[in-house]
């Protein structure tokens, strides 16, 4: 793809078979955790690693982050794809912590991230979010970071649908004087900046904050609600994306941003809108519990042999709910076979009780 990098966060693959509980360390099924990255590698898309799709600070702790960091980085090299890694300070554990812990936790993610050869993205920090006691705090820590990054890096502003502990991030609840807070950091610091990943749900603000984004700094959406308008663009401009529901709608994402390479404006809407109910049934409130329809559907479309989450999260969506994932997606054409798709979704059902 030539007009637009386009991510996908990934999620991660459970081992159906290990004894862990809930609030246990996360165990992983590294051959099927790694092999759908290769298929999304394959789809022409980069992969966002550990980031929240990939139950991070919702089943996957540091130590479990940074060996999928490591372990996808080796695999990226090997194929050549493009990788971006999440950083943050989920190393911390207890309520609250000083702003010097802060900053140092992110540091020793951000060197873990530059070790292994990956992008780092700079996470929104609960850490931080508990600690700042205003915008001036902020912009202390993030601009040591970005003075100390090797590369140009990408800044992750998520939103408290996403996060409720990240309310009030970059010093205020006020997103007008927040956003102000978030640019004063770009700006403080050219050339350390890639770009940034927005993911307020809100397609105005963002594009009006792309509007004022320095030149050379990518916008790269996180709208899982309105991510064809926002990709598509306008006469000022267009966003990048690193989206959790490109996930599962990666062959139709890779196909429809290439229709963009040939400036096939109306090719491109015609196979990305349609997938916009899904997104939003997907992402519905409460929205951080998405993933479980992330992974319901890359277990009908066959990427991996069960539906166990990591913390036991398959539970977190209600059967109804998962019912109509696998009706909207099967609307859409996503699965590759169709016949495996409806067998499984039958399997669940029937689990649940439901008369056949």
């Amino acid at each position: 793809m030539s007009s637009r990098t386009v991510f996908a966060a990934a999620h991660v693959v459970a081992d159906p078979f290990a004894d862990s509980t809930p609030d246990g360390p996360a165990a992983l099924d590294w051959d099927a955790t790694l092999a759908f990255r290769r298929h999304l590698w394959a789809q022409g898309l980069g992969v966002a690693e550990a980031m929240d799709t990939a139950q991070r600070g919702m089943g996957l702790d540091w130590n479990g982050a940074a060996e999928l960091i490591r372990r996808s980085a080796a695999e990226a090299k090997a194929v050549g794809g493009l990788l971006a890694c999440g950083a943050g300070t989920d190393d911390l554990t207890g309520a609250e912590h000083p702003l010097t812990a802060v900053r140092a936790a992110y540091e020793r993610q951000l060197q873990t991230v530059e070790e292994s050869g990956a992008q780092a993205i700079l996470m929104a920090s609960r850490a931080l979010a508990a600690a700042a006691r205003g915008p001036e705090d902020y912009e202390e820590v993030y601009g040591h970071l970005l003075r100390q990054a090797a590369r140009p890096v990408i800044l992750h502003w998520l939103g408290p649908m996403f996060d409720p502990a990240l309310e009030g991030y970059w010093g205020s609840a006020d997103l007008d004087a927040a956003t102000e807070t978030f640019l004063r950091v770009i700006a403080a610091h050219p050339g350390k900046v890639d770009g940034v990943k927005v993911s307020l749900l809100d397609a105005g603000r963002e594009v009006a904050l792309r509007r004022r984004l320095p030149e050379g700094v990518r916008c790269y959406t996180g709208d899982d609600f309105h991510y064809p308008e926002l990709i598509e663009g306008d006469e000022e401009g267009f966003s990048h994306a690193l989206l959790g529901v490109f996930d599962p709608l990666a062959p139709l994402a890779a196909d429809a941003v290439r229709r963009l390479d040939t400036e096939d404006r109306t090719a491109f809407r015609a196979a990305l809108d349609p997938t916009v109910p899904l997104a939003r049934h997907l992402f519905r409130a409460p929205t951080r519990y998405y993933k479980t329809g992330v992974v319901l559907l890359a277990w009908l479309a066959g990427h991996q042999d069960h539906f166990t989450m990591v913390g036991g999260l398959q539970s977190a969506r209600s059967l109804p709910h998962l019912a109509r994932a696998y009706e909207l997606a099967d609307a859409v054409g996503l699965f590759p076979d169709p016949g495996l798709a409806a067998s499984r979704m039958r399997s669940l059902l029937a689990l649940q009780g439901v008369p056949q």
